[in-house]
């Protein structure tokens, strides 16, 4: 039972990361810092940091729980 929880706490560090990451490199197309207040540089950073983390992360989750109830069908039937 131990084995199957660390198992599921990698698989759930690694897809959020690589979301993280992936959500990252597709935000860079955005120009955030010419929508904000000009000297506010750090501010935008933060902004997209947060984004970045927000939208990775429900992304992640949905994939993680589409993958979690999946594997549940089966049960249905028997």
């Amino acid at each position: 039972m131990l084995a199957g929880v660390g198992q599921q706490a990698i698989m759930t560090l690694c897809s959020h990361l690589f979301f993280i990451v992936v959500t990252w490199w597709a935000l860079q197309g955005f120009q955030i810092e010419k929508l904000m207040k000009p000297n506010r540089v750090i501010q935008a950073r933060l902004l997209l940091i947060l984004l970045t983390i927000t939208i990775g992360s429900a992304v992640s989750n949905f994939f993680l729980d589409y993958l979690f109830w999946s594997q549940r069908i089966p049960t249905l039937f028997s």
